[in-house]
């Protein structure tokens, strides 16, 4: 088992195949790990592994990754885990692919570091358009935590605060998403954890965004992964 250790936090990753790197955030909420990726109809670490370098990972406080939670958490520790993660593999540039919340893993990526994005594929955004008393998910999670000394109650709530109340996909807001022109490729999700509307307003922000609005069933299934092995190709850098 690879496992990044820096300060107090534990990140479990894996490695998959050889080639240019592809970072990928598994779905999951919280809960976002790489064996998420294993239980999926199209396995990125398997399918993606013929052709690239392929880097899973257990997010903090999952699987067999670990952290401290304070008050003042929110998304900025995990990017600091990703940056982390990208330095500790030497890597410079990378594409991603973020399911669920990994969509915002990506986007806020992207953000902070652009110039070490090629492209993304964001299957499933997450996001609200309303406040959010409860996140259901982020309860799941909380009760299969192991015990975590420093996080009372109210740790716990603060840190909801700062992960949920913030609208549209959590970890960026619009405006970014409107200056974002990194290629990305994405595939809605169409339930309450992950709306249609979500995903359609980023396709309609980003300036160089590929929309694939019906891919869950059939030929569509099928032919979505395709352009995903297309787009991956189209926006790997070229060397020399």
């Amino acid at each position: 088992m690879a496992v990044l250790e820096y300060g107090e936090t534990k990140i479990h990753y894996e490695e998959f195949g050889s080639g240019y790197p592809v970072l990928l955030f598994a779905p999951g909420s919280l809960q976002s790990t790489i064996a998420a990726w294993h239980r999926g109809r199209w396995d990125p670490t398997v399918e993606l592994a013929s052709e690239y370098r392929v880097i899973a990972m257990d997010q903090r406080n999952s699987g067999e990754s670990s952290a401290p939670i304070r008050a003042t958490d929110g998304w900025q520790e995990f990017l600091e885990d990703h940056i982390a993660l990208l330095d500790h593999l030497g890597i410079q540039q990378t594409h991603l692919f973020g399911a669920c919340i990994g969509v915002s893993f990506a986007l806020r990526l992207i953000k902070e570091q652009p110039a070490r994005v090629s492209s993304a594929v964001l299957q499933q955004p997450i996001g609200a358009n309303q406040p959010r008393t409860s996140v259901p998910t982020f309860d799941s999670w909380r009760t299969a935590l192991p015990p975590h000394p420093e996080a009372n109650d109210a740790v716990f709530d603060a840190y909801r605060a700062n992960l949920y109340d913030p609208l549209f996909v959590y970890s960026v807001d619009r405006d970014f998403v409107r200056s974002c022109d990194k290629p990305c490729l994405i595939l809605p999700g169409n339930d309450e954890a992950h709306p249609f509307e979500i995903a359609k307003e980023l396709d309609e922000l980003l300036p160089n965004a590929e929309f694939i609005p019906e891919w869950r069933d059939g030929d569509a299934f099928d032919k979505a992964f395709q352009r995903v092995h297309e787009f991956l190709r189209a926006n790997t850098p070229r060397t020399e």
